[in-house]
């Protein structure tokens, strides 16, 4: 086919760059060379890029953040598509009452110290199953579930900091 009647312009995708190479001089059958450099990353690329290695460098330090993060979604999707879930989910927060009465009952408290952290211990899984029962019948955002969510995933965190430096 002639070059006359070709067309001269082609449709092009979105973002693709054509170079044309000039013809190249001396041998004929050398192979011409491209040099590809890449497109700079912007600013916002390069801050969340930094953000995610520092979140993955220290995962396991805010594991329970991030439980937490996920929990908040998941209890407004699961109050969105069956409101009723949270009376199902309300007879665990009674769970850690059970094993707190069932561990005092088979193994006697040995000390001060082990009484006070299976209270506590009772106690946070308690508030924390609590929510999640009233997040997911009320939805999470409804009346005081929203600062309860908050002040649960700081004792929380600041709990396992603590324990987590101490081993």
């Amino acid at each position: 086919m002639s070059s006359r009647t070709r067309t001269r312009t082609a449709k092009r995708a979105a973002g693709v760059h054509t170079i044309q190479i000039p013809r190249q001089r001396g041998r004929r059958g050398a192979q011409p060379f491209v040099v590809v450099v890449p497109e700079r990353p912007s600013l916002t690329r390069e801050a969340f890029g930094f953000a995610g290695r520092l979140l993955w460098k220290h995962r396991r330090s805010i594991a329970p953040f991030t439980l937490a993060v996920v929990a908040l979604p998941l209890t407004a999707l699961l109050h969105w598509w069956a409101w009723w879930s949270g009376l199902l989910l309300a007879p665990l927060a009674v769970a850690p009452l059970a094993w707190l009465t069932f561990a005092l009952l088979r193994r006697p408290v040995a000390g001060r110290s082990v009484l006070l952290w299976r209270i506590g211990l009772t106690a946070g899984g308690t508030s924390a199953l609590t929510w999640l029962a009233l997040a997911a019948g009320f939805g999470p955002t409804a009346g005081p579930l929203l600062p309860l969510w908050l002040l649960i995933t700081l004792a929380v965190q600041t709990a396992w900091l603590v324990i987590r430096r101490k081993g």
